[in-house]
């Protein structure tokens, strides 16, 4: 089942000797329950093409389809709504709030829509990622792996047609780094989420089941790994 269709999507900034373009083209389909590293070098579009699958910004041509919705018929407060809903982010900085505890972090894009959560669903996503026992703990009692665990169990709680994870390695060391893909692949696996994992790592790419190689805001390879 297609769960994400992009149709000759561009992005270009400013306009004449100024102009960029940030993203020429892009065609895509992505399967739901598929885990796609997106890989690619500092201004390679990677990141561009992320704000655009999480509705955080319109492409300048094209169509982005995820799960039936198209994304250009959003307006900003729709396109804000979708994104709690639908998309999951996770980036390098865990954005949690400092002042909540584990599980209301967790808990946040629910408490936003007034939602409660799913007692058998809640459960099996913190011990898929280990954090059961921290559920009462502040974000400053973590280690920097565990803060990135609950940034994705957060960004899972709504389950998201897409989980978008933006260089999520990159403020971690290199034993932590192993943990979080290793998260990313048990909650790909163990809960069936699509994702799609943004970095310029090659090691990272390659746990991945599918490496999309991106230059000059073109994808130049599809490899699907076995």
């Amino acid at each position: 089942m297609e769960i994400l269709k992009c149709e000759g999507v561009r992005k270009v900034y400013g306009s004449g000797d100024n102009r960029v373009t940030a993203l020429d083209g892009i065609n895509l389909s992505v399967n739901k329950g598929e885990f796609v590293a997106i890989l690619g070098a500092s201004g390679s579009g990677k990141s561009t093409l992320l704000h655009i699958l999480g509705s955080v910004d319109k492409p300048t041509a094209g169509k982005v389809i995820v799960d039936g919705t198209d994304l250009s018929k959003l307006n900003q407060t729709q396109a804000a709504i979708f994104r709690r809903r639908k998309v999951g982010l996770v980036y390098q900085f865990y954005n949690l709030i400092p002042t909540l505890t584990v599980r209301k972090n967790i808990l946040m894009p629910l408490s936003l829509d007034k939602k409660t959560p799913n007692p058998e669903y809640f459960d099996k996503v913190v011990k898929s990622l280990g954090i059961a026992d921290r559920l009462d703990a502040m974000p400053n009692q973590l280690s920097g792996g565990q803060q990135q665990r609950v940034a994705i169990a957060r960004s899972l709680i709504y389950r998201p047609a897409l989980l978008l994870a933006d260089e999520p390695t990159g403020n971690l060391d290199q034993r932590n780094s192993k943990e979080v893909v290793d998260m990313l692949k048990l909650s790909n696996r163990n809960l069936e989420q699509t994702i799609l994992l943004i970095t310029h790592d090659e090691t990272v790419a390659m746990e991945a089941e599918r490496i999309l190689t991106l230059e000059d805001g073109r994808i130049i390879r599809d490899e699907r790994r076995k």
